[in-house]
């Protein structure tokens, strides 16, 4: 019991030392005194490299300071989806040309909006970052808080692995900041057209790309979050509208909004847009599931929308992107993993030695003819008495 006690004791002494080393390296400063006296700063991992995969930057990075020299047509969009700042280099190989534009948003759900808001429907998908597509020479793709949209002059077998090269480089989110809008996990997969899917969450992004609703029957001024998807069901195309509401009774409110103005029909003001004019009035149905307002609406017959409709179910989980870097919570576990193992391994050598010694000793008493313990032992006072 004394070589279990001293062995699990030391096992919790290494973990704690562990730990307190751990917490010093998650602690340490920006900015720290070289042995020579000097201050090393860490900066800033860049927006985008000065080369990767060949490519060179031969021009003056263009620094993109806000949503109007960005994208002065879609600015509203770029501040509704949190844009920061940009960065556009020119790269040059075997005199060929490659235009990046990298934009920078708050948090992932911006940079994910943005992509979504540009991406045009029906662009093959690619594998680069945490989601792409491509047209022609034209590939846009977005990684952690960051959009990239790069134009190739020449598109080539290699460009898809030469961008995920550059992917590997740029910033990741985390934390918070890596959580993707929640209202995605809500939109059936099923008969879902891929590549069909925009989010927004202001009226600008909604109405950019091609929301099917007035935007001010939305919602946005208290909270909305909105993504349309396109549905290929066996009678014809639809269009899935599902809009996020901090609260179910903000919901339910939106809700019976947005059923008396599908009701009125040609009556209805604002007047219906392009996409309701041309859907089924059969079809068009309206229906909440918790906080989330789902709106069907396309050409197909009113069974088939009807059962889309009904397969959106509301569950309350956030929707992660998978991180490339280890993050915070799985070193923590890591490390309470290996003080556990190493807690269970002292402890089984600790009873293997105690096995092994205390037989040990019993078989040789066993030998001498003596009982297996010393309990056994008969003590006595011997008197040592000469005349």
């Amino acid at each position: 019991m004394r070589w279990i006690a001293v062995l699990i004791g030391s096992a919790v002494l290494v973990g704690s030392t562990l730990a307190a080393g751990q917490a010093k390296l998650d602690a340490k400063p920006d900015a720290k005194p070289s042995k020579a006296g000097a201050v090393t700063i860490s900066l800033p991992r860049p927006m985008l490299p000065n080369s990767f995969a060949g490519w060179e930057a031969k021009e003056s990075p263009k620094s993109i300071a806000d949503a109007i020299t960005a994208d002065p047509a879609n600015a509203a969009a770029l501040k509704e989806y949190g844009f920061l700042n940009g960065l556009e280099v020119v790269y040059k190989r075997d005199g060929e040309t490659l235009t990046l534009r990298a934009l920078r948003f708050g948090d992932l759900s911006g940079a994910y909006g943005a992509y979504s808001f540009y991406r045009g429907n029906g662009w093959p998908k690619e594998d680069i970052g945490n989601g792409a597509a491509s047209n022609h020479n034209r590939v846009m793709f977005w990684q952690g808080s960051t959009l990239i949209d790069a134009t190739f002059q020449k598109v080539s077998p290699m460009s898809g692995s030469e961008l995920r090269e550059l992917a590997k480089e740029l910033p990741t989110a985390e934390g918070t900041k890596a959580l993707a809008p929640p209202v995605l996990s809500d939109l059936p997969q099923k008969w879902l057209d891929g590549q069909t899917t925009h989010y927004a969450i202001g009226p600008a992004g909604y109405a950019g790309s091609g929301g099917v609703l007035p935007a001010d029957l939305v919602g946005f001024d208290r909270g909305a979050e909105a993504v349309t998807a396109n549905y290929t069901l066996n009678s014809g195309p639809a269009v899935l509208t599902l809009i996020d509401y901090p609260t179910p009774q903000l919901a339910i409110a939106a809700e019976n909004k947005i059923r008396d103005y599908i009701k009125a029909g040609s009556k209805a003001q604002p007047p219906f847009s392009k996409a309701l004019t041309d859907s089924d009035l059969a079809s068009l149905e309206v229906r909440r599931s918790g906080p989330v307002v789902a709106l069907v609406s396309g050409d197909a017959i009113p069974d088939e929308s009807h059962k889309l409709l009904g397969s959106v179910h509301y569950e309350s989980e956030f929707v992660s992107i998978p991180q490339p870097t280890e993050s915070e919570v799985s070193k923590t576990g890591k490390l309470l993993f290996g003080i556990a193992q190493l807690v269970i391994v002292g402890s089984v050598a600790a009873l293997l030695l105690g096995f092994f010694l205390g037989g040990g000793r019993a078989l040789y008493r066993i030998a001498r003819g003596r009982p297996a313990s010393s309990v056994f032992d008969a003590e006595f006072i011997r008197l040592d008495l000469r005349e």
